[in-house]
């Protein structure tokens, strides 16, 4: 029997310190890197990192500026070519057009990132609304209503793996979980009911619901569907009637048909 380590597939050491400075230089969109920041940052020596980012600009993934480094239009490009790859990123938006509920709310399609939910597509609804998110944000999947909803798909076990460092719970209010057995008590809630609650966990002053989309098809994620509510004029019966429309939605996510149009 092979050894455990040695079975690893061997990784590309210049491919998984490019793929850090990506992922590092995304953390701050629009605000340019200094080379020594990346440098020190990932823990890569400046010549080395020199060199990478020069790769990483030639091939439009990284571009220089004068104060450092921002991620590059080629990115955007991967990005686009990515979500178009999932008929549900194309149908939300009329999906969510169509809904005399949803249409006045604001409404954001996920997938689990680790222990992030990535927003795939946001439906700004008609009414203002106090919080923005935009395609590509990553928020903490343990206090968003999305996130949760992805989160209850997995088993308490996974969940404990994915949180087995207590770093990885990232709180942004006073009401935001803050341990693993108040997550495990909420995803628990959340199997039961069928939606997710994020009860100004992101934000004093909104409310979310989420309900999970799960993958039908071998080697596509599962989603989940999730509307912001204003709190405190948010209502018992708004929730219900948003979370009627997010069934709904999610029912009819399940099945995307504009391939067939």
């Amino acid at each position: 029997m092979g050894n455990h380590e040695t079975d690893k597939p061997a990784q590309a050491p210049a491919v998984v310190k490019a793929v850090k400075i990506l992922d590092l230089l995304a953390q701050n969109p629009g605000r340019a890197k200094p080379l020594s920041d990346i440098a020190r940052e990932l823990g890569i020596a400046k010549s080395s990192t020199s060199n990478l980012c020069a790769a990483l600009e030639e091939g439009n993934l990284v571009r220089k500026t004068g104060s450092g480094y921002l991620l590059g239009r080629r990115t955007v490009e991967l990005g686009s070519s990515f979500l178009a790859g999932f008929d549900q990123v194309r149908e939300f938006y009329r999906i969510c057009e169509e809904s005399e509920v949803l249409q006045n709310n604001l409404v954001q399609l996920a997938m689990l990132d680790g222990v992030r939910a990535l927003y795939l597509a946001v439906y700004e609804g008609r009414e203002r609304f106090p919080l923005s998110a935009s395609v590509g944000d990553r928020y903490p999947a343990s206090s968003t209503a999305v996130g949760t909803a992805l989160l209850s798909e997995l088993s308490p076990e996974r969940v404990e793996d994915l949180y087995s460092d207590p770093a990885q719970m990232v709180t942004l209010t006073n009401r935001s979980t803050k341990d693993l057995k108040t997550l495990q008590k909420k995803l628990a809630d959340t199997r039961s009911r069928g939606v997710a609650l994020d009860d100004r966990e992101v934000h004093l002053s909104v409310v979310g619901l989420a309900v999970l989309i799960p993958s039908t098809r071998n080697g596509e994620p599962s989603f989940a569907i999730g509307a912001s509510l204003v709190h405190p004029y948010d209502s018992e019966e708004e929730r219900s009637v948003v979370t009627a429309a997010l069934r709904e939605a999610a029912e009819k996510l399940k099945r995307p048909t504009l391939s067939s149009h």
